[in-house]
C-alpha cells in the first residue's frame, strides 16, 4: 500500500487500506461455506492452467443500424502463469472507434508524490480500529480462532496485522491465499487492451464514476474515527479462503480455455458486496456519497454503452463476467433497451 501513496494514485491514502478487503474481491466470488463446514479448511492444491491459452470469447451487441459493441467478459483473480493469446480482441480493437473502460468506481484524491508521503502516516493509522482494539478484541470468538489458523498458512507470524481492522485483515488474507495457489490479481486484459488501443491511435474511454475527494487530510480524519460494521466482510472473506480456493482456480481455468457455460455457472456474488457496504454505509461513506455508487456505476456504463452503440460502427469494451450474466445483469438490461445480444460460442 505504501507503493501506491508514493505513486500518487488515487487510492494513496487510509480509504484504499479499509477498501483493501473490496478490491481484492471486486470481481465477486462464491457463497459462503455452510455453516457446518465452518473451520475445516479445504487444503486442496487446485490444478491451474498455464502458458498460452485463448480466453473466452466475446459477446456481441448489435443495434438496429448494425452498429456492433462487443463485450469481452473478465475475471479475477486468474492464474498468475497464464499467457492470453489475445488475437480476437486485438482484430477488435483494430477496427473500433471507442474502447470502453470497464465500469465500477474510483476515489480520487489527487494527491501527488510528496504530498503522499506526508498522508503516509496517517493512512496506516486509519487502517487501524478507531478504538485502539486487536481483532482479538473485535471479532467473536469462533471467527477469531478460524482466522489463527487461517493467518498462520497464508500470512504467517505478522502481529502487525492484529491491529488491523477487520475488513483490512480479511483483504491481506485474501491476497495471501490467492498468491499461494497460484492466482494473481494483475489480469493480463489490461494491459493487452491498452497496447491494442495504443497502436490504433485510441485511448480506453473510463466508464468509471469517480467520487472526488478535495480534501484528503480532513478524510482521513474522518477515516480515522469512524467505526465500521466490517465483521460480516471478514466472515466471508474467510469462507472464501477455506473453501472457495478450488473454485476460484476452477472459475480462473474456465476463463482461460474459453469455456463459457462453465463461467455462467460460477457467476456467484461473495465477499465483495459486504466488504463495500461496510464502507459505503457508515458515516463516512454517506457523507462522501458511497451509498448507491455501485448503482451509479451500473447506471452510467449502461448509458455510455447506449451512446457509443449509436455514434459507431464497431465499439471494444469489458465487463466482469458476472456482471453480464447473472439474471438482470448487463446482457439482460442491454435486450430491455432492444438490442440484440449473442452470446459467445
Amino acid at each position: 500500500m505504501a507503493n501506491a501513496i508514493c505513486a500518487g494514485k488515487a487510492l494513496v491514502w487510509s480509504v484504499a487500506l479499509l477498501l483493501g478487503g473490496a478490491a481484492h474481491a471486486q470481481d465477486p466470488t462464491l457463497p459462503p461455506a455452510p455453516k457446518e463446514a465452518a473451520g475445516e479448511v479445504i487444503d486442496l492444491a487446485p490444478v491451474l492452467v498455464s502458458g498460452e491459452q485463448p480466453g473466452p470469447g466475446m459477446w456481441q451487441v448489435r443495434d438496429a443500424q448494425g452498429h456492433t459493441l462487443w463485450i469481452l467478459g473478465t475475471v479475477s483473480p486468474l492464474p498468475a502463469k497464464l499467457e492470453w493469446r489475445a488475437d480476437e480482441v486485438r482484430a477488435v480493437i483494430a477496427s473500433a472507434q471507442e474502447v470502453l473502460g470497464s465500469p465500477g468506481w474510483t476515489l480520487d484524491a489527487d494527491v501527488g508524490f510528496f504530498r503522499g508521503l506526508t498522508l503516509l502516516p496517517s493512512a496506516m493509522k486509519a487502517a487501524r480500529d478507531p478504538d485502539g482494539r486487536t481483532l482479538r478484541e473485535r471479532l467473536p470468538p469462533d471467527l477469531y480462532a478460524r482466522w489463527e489458523v487461517l493467518k498462520q498458512r497464508h500470512i504467517g507470524r505478522d502481529k502487525g496485522i492484529e491491529k488491523d481492522r477487520p475488513l483490512v485483515a480479511a483483504g491481506e488474507l485474501y491476497a495471501a491465499a490467492l498468491k499461494d495457489v497460484g492466482l494473481g490479481h494483475s489480469s493480463p486484459v489490461s494491459k493487452v487492451v491498452e497496447k491494442a488501443s495504443k497502436a490504433h491511435g485510441l485511448t480506453a474511454v473510463s466508464t468509471r464514476v469517480t467520487i472526488k475527494i478535495a480534501d484528503p487530510r480532513q478524510a482521513l480524519k474522518e477515516v480515522r474515527g469512524t467505526a465500521l460494521q466490517d465483521v460480516e466482510c471478514f466472515r466471508r472473506t474467510l469462507d472464501v479462503v477455506e473453501h472457495g480456493l478450488p473454485l476460484l482456480a476452477e472459475r480462473a481455468n474456465a476463463w482461460s480455455v474459453g469455456d463459457i457455460a462453465a463461467l455462467e455457472s460460477l457467476a456467484v456474488k461473495g465477499q465483495y458486496l459486504a466488504c463495500v457496504d461496510a464502507v459505503a454505509t457508515s458515516e463516512f461513506g454517506r457523507r462522501r456519497g458511497l451509498a448507491d455508487v455501485d448503482a451509479q456505476a451500473h447506471r452510467k456504463c449502461m448509458d455510455m454503452a447506449s451512446d457509443a452503440l449509436r455514434r459507431n460502427a464497431v465499439t471494444f469494451a469489458t465487463v466482469p463476467v458476472t456482471s453480464m450474466v447473472t439474471p438482470g445483469g448487463y446482457a439482460d438490461q442491454l435486450r430491455a433497451r432492444g438490442y440484440e445480444v449473442l452470446v459467445p460460442e
